[in-house]
């Protein structure tokens, strides 16, 4: 258990090989930084004298901290080509050992890959509750949080092998891009099944499957059309951690082995009248006892999270990034770690989560935005908030001068403030609050209203497993019943979402919608990627446009309406969008010549073609 990274030394004499941990456990030859940072952990290892025998490559420092058992290796691999480099280690009782680190060859156009964007639909899975393909490794030897699919903060036996059997039912919905919480092992005693407390940060929980069995997952997503995008956690570890019995430094983990709990005051880093003492106990704090807190401040911290999320991306073949907790993570790290991860991957989409609801705080954040300093970020995207709680606000408040769909209109009014407000992840809920149908009071017409919106919207739309036939958890707010089983992952499920089996009609009714927008969004990308221009709401009744200039002949015109009855709205005052065109579509198939008026159905979104 918990062997990252394992690479063999070679005693001179005759004796049994022996192995080390060494991360990142490979390299890769022509990346765009031309060294690689070795964190080699071995009893008394600090203390051994290491050399290079190699025709190009070399060791520019060779440092240890306040670890005996640890020692840093800085490699300069500028004409280094594929293979092997061999390391000649002398300990101090006089023993000799040879390390052979491998520097593999990069995939073609690795580094230009094309992250996750606009046009594409983000489908988040809980991996655990989604579907169990190997029932083999729902228990696995050595670690103590075993099956126990009755207990809702237990393990159900979801794993790799179950998303990866369901996905051409991904690809049939429409969905281009999976999210999943985090994958790696969390061997901790209990509640380990959401994979936010890592104890290995190069080593896929074996009770999910194994880091050839994630490669494999990402090669077959890929050959569906589907990304896959890795959730990383910067912030934090699990109290289970080796680091915790043996850090490299006194410094590792912030407050040592000691629980000093977070304030959760993101607003601390940016308060103009607050003090060096607030911020630190924002950023310094742990999440909860079992998950002590990292110091990125640590150059050499910093650098292994930077090498592990490049090996991942490079290893895996990932198409994006998402980051946990992102703001709790020091500032000049969090820099640092964009920075580098889009030099090496310019194309490539990471996104940040900053659980926050003003948009000023989320901006921040992302590239380019508008700052009250001269903070550097070279983050592409973060989750939309905001939006999210503008959207439930707008849907479940009366429709009044000051409330209903306005909502939706005011927070998009603040785009000004963001770097790219196009390229922010937009989400009705996620693993970590109520289900979007649950917060709309179970109202179905609701549901329609909301999941329209956020799959017509600006910005990438993601969307939680379940959302697609109305999974809810009437009575609870635990995260393990908002994370509930997915019907049809198991075997002897009575009802099968996947195959539309012992699905209730409106449950038929919700998946076929998510389908018909999510395959609108793939025949007509131009206008996702393209812009978004909306009208100020009118009695209950809000009307947005997506299009492109580089595609002007369609546009795609979106109507919510709230009143409980059809209503007509003049087309006249859209005439500055629809000028030059002469006709209108329903999204059900229904065309007619532009109107004058338009009808649209009570309590109801629709989506209309303009050619």
């Amino acid at each position: 258990m918990r062997k990252s990274g394992l690479l063999l030394l070679l005693l001179t004499a005759s004796l049994p090989l022996q192995a080390v941990e060494v991360s990142p456990p490979n390299w890769w030859a022509n990346m765009a930084k031309p060294t690689v940072e070795l964190m080699v952990h071995d009893p008394g290892i600090a203390n051994a004298d290491i050399t290079l025998s190699h025709p190009t490559a070399r060791i520019l420092e060779t440092q240890s901290l306040d670890s005996e058992n640890y020692v840093f290796i800085t490699v300069d691999l500028s004409d280094v080509n594929p293979g092997h480099l061999s390391f000649d280690i002398a300990a101090e009782n006089g023993d000799k050992k040879v390390l052979r680190y491998t520097i593999n060859e990069r995939r073609e156009n690795s580094a230009m890959r094309k992250g996750f964007g606009p046009e594409d639909a983000i489908y988040l899975i809980t991996p655990d509750r989604f579907a169990n393909g190997d029932p083999d490794n729902d228990s696995v030897k050595g670690y103590v949080d075993t099956l126990a699919r009755d207990n809702r903060g237990g393990r159900h036996g979801g794993d790799i092998q179950g998303m990866m059997d369901n996905l051409p039912y991904l690809r049939d919905m429409g969905f281009t891009q999976i999210w999943t919480m985090p994958l790696l092992e969390n061997a901790m005693d209990s509640y380990s099944y959401h994979g936010y407390s890592t104890t290995d940060y190069y080593q896929i929980d074996p009770r999910f499957g194994s880091n050839s069995l994630y490669q494999t997952f990402s090669a077959e997503a890929k050959k569906s059309g589907i990304g896959i995008i890795m959730d990383m956690v910067l912030n934090h570890i699990g109290s289970e951690h080796d680091w915790m019995h043996d850090a490299p430094s006194e410094d590792w983990i912030h407050h040592g082995r000691n629980f000093v709990q977070t304030t959760h005051f993101r607003e601390a880093l940016h308060d103009p009248h607050g003090t060096k003492e607030d911020a630190a106990a924002f950023a310094d704090g742990w999440f909860v006892p079992t998950m002590p807190d990292l110091n990125q401040s640590n150059p050499h911290l910093a650098t292994y999270l930077i090498q592990n999320a490049i090996w991942w991306v490079e290893y895996a073949d990932l198409s994006g990034i998402r980051v946990d907790t992102y703001s709790y993570s020091d500032k000049a790290f969090l820099s640092a770690w964009t920075s580098r991860l889009m030099q090496e991957y310019p194309n490539l989409n990471i996104v940040g989560e900053e659980w926050s609801v003003n948009p000023l705080i989320t901006s921040y954040w992302q590239a380019g935005s508008r700052r009250h300093d001269d903070y550097v970020s070279a983050l592409p995207s973060v989750m939309d908030f905001p939006l999210q709680a503008a959207l439930i606000q707008a849907l479940k408040d009366e429709e009044s001068w000051s409330g209903g769909l306005r909502s939706l209109y005011e927070i998009l009014a603040t785009d000004f403030v963001y770097g790219d407000p196009y390229n922010l992840v937009v989400f009705a809920d996620n693993h970590d609050m109520d289900r979007v149908f649950t917060q709309l009071n179970e109202q179905t017409a609701l549901w329609d209203l909301a999941m329209t919106y956020l799959l017509t919207t600006r910005g990438i739309p993601q969307v939680f497993y379940g959302t697609e036939i109305l999974m809810t958890h009437t009575g609870s707010s635990d995260h393990g019943d908002i994370r509930s089983d997915f019907p049809g992952g198991w075997e002897g499920d009575n009802v099968n979402a996947f195959a539309g089996i012992g699905l209730t009609d409106e449950q038929k009714w919700a998946q076929q919608r998510i389908k018909t927008l999510l395959h609108l969004r793939h025949e007509q990308p131009q206008w996702f990627s393209g812009r978004l221009t909306h009208y100020t709401p009118q009695d209950g009744v809000y009307v947005y446009f997506r299009h492109n200039a580089d595609s002007p002949e369609t546009k795609l015109m979106v109507v919510l309406n709230k009143n409980k009855q059809p209503v007509s709205i003049a087309l006249s005052r859209f005439s500055a969008m629809l000028a030059g065109h002469s006709d209108i579509t329903r999204l059900s198939g229904d065309t007619q010549t532009l109107p004058e008026t338009l009808t649209v159905p009570a309590y109801a979104p629709s989506v209309w073609i303009i050619d």
